[in-house]
């Protein structure tokens, strides 16, 4: 049994089923009996956690889920041989492994798409210097920042150094650092954006109406937003990966949040070869590059990064740009959901000038007090 998306099943045609038909070519060994059903990659863990022994076989799960799936039992180890073509694959981009890792070190699942913001601006105001720098974007144009996003406001303090949950996003015990001497830094910055003329704060879509209407020359989004950018912008559109901000006189990049959509197996399977060599046929980079030219979906895959048609989409080549170099994994464990809400506040406090340079540090440490009482 799989679970996909029925975008990716709906007729022998499409995605799933051609991918299934070239995997018997490749296993004439095997005879199998296939059984698809929809279970979109969001949904998985949910159903898959409440009985493991009747989920599918294989199927796909967005990577923050993995935390869940584990705690469950849901989801198995990759082989030794699904783990050499992911590395092969994702040389380069260690987030997209990351994304995939366990805490306990293993393979959970094979990445199959990225998934992370980045940003979109008018062509027309900014020269391609101009635009790796935030503060270069704020002295010629309106810049819309969605502030009080706990998604993206993170972007500055993990630019800067801080962490969530130790280096690598699966230590509970340590916590959210966003604090100190570099935390206080920081928040300081997000004041003076809060009050340059030329910041907007992205919320409820205001950003992408601005684009529309003139009122705004940059908003940070991802690739589902690209059909409505291009569209408010027409010719004038462009994409690029996320840029530096002036810290103290220091270029610091900013980093957001990555993940993945992944391709996994169950522990419970009855044929536990074959499913691992299922899910990780199905993350192939030939198995991308036909879901990139059926669907659109943009790879994962390094690998794929240099091929024209790829590396000609600009929004494709700004997400795998940013997922490789610009980008922080966002941790699956379970203490992460704990995150949001605190995170959703302090940008709330900072926009509503409830943060000054007076008290910074004294919120920026109180905020990050909040955190070891809810973990």
């Amino acid at each position: 049994m799989s679970w996909a998306s029925q975008e990716d099943q709906l007729n022998e045609d499409s995605w799933l089923q051609t991918m299934e038909k070239e995997f018997e070519e490749l296993h004439p060994e095997y005879d199998i009996t296939w059984n698809n059903q929809v279970v979109s990659s969001a949904d998985a863990a949910t159903i898959a956690k409440q009985d493991p022994t009747v989920a599918a076989d294989v199927f796909m799960y967005a990577s923050d889920q993995l935390g869940t799936l584990k705690e469950a039992n849901a989801i198995a180890r990759m082989s030794d041989d699904a783990v050499e073509q992911i590395e092969t694959q994702y040389e380069g981009s260690e987030s997209m492994i990351q994304s995939v890792t366990g805490d306990d070190g293993y393979l959970y699942g094979a990445p199959f798409g990225g998934n992370t913001w980045f940003m979109y601006y008018r062509k027309s105001k900014f020269t391609e210097e101009d635009i790796t720098s935030l503060d270069a974007m704020l002295a010629k144009g309106k810049v819309s920042f969605p502030l009080t996003n706990s998604w993206y406001l993170p972007a500055f303090y993990m630019g800067a150094g801080g962490t969530l949950f130790g280096e690598d996003g699966t230590d509970g015990e340590a916590g959210v650092q966003f604090g100190g001497d570099i935390g206080e830094a920081v928040t300081k910055y997000l004041i003076d954006l809060r009050n340059n003329p030329n910041f907007v704060n992205d919320s409820n879509g205001s950003g992408l109406a601005g684009l529309k209407s003139g009122a705004v020359d940059v908003v940070f989004s991802g690739s589902w937003d690209e059909p409505t950018v291009k569209e408010n912008l027409g010719d004038d559109y462009g994409v690029a990966a996320l840029p530096t901000f002036n810290l103290n006189g220091t270029a610091v990049q900013m980093k957001s949040f990555a993940g993945s959509t992944v391709v996994a197996w169950n522990p419970y399977t009855k044929h536990p070869k074959a499913a691992d060599q299922f899910a990780a046929f199905l993350a192939s980079t030939e198995a991308q590059r036909a879901h990139y030219e059926m669907r659109g979906t943009i790879p994962s895959d390094m690998t794929l990064a240099s091929e024209p048609e790829i590396a000609e989409n600009l929004v494709a080549k700004a997400q795998l740009e940013t997922i490789a170099r610009t980008s922080v994994v966002q941790p699956s464990i379970p203490e992460m959901a704990n995150f949001w809400g605190p995170c959703e506040n302090f940008g709330k406090s900072i926009l509503g000038n409830e943060v000054t340079y007076d008290n910074a540090r004294e919120l920026t440490d109180k905020w990050m007090a909040s955190y070891a009482s809810l973990m």
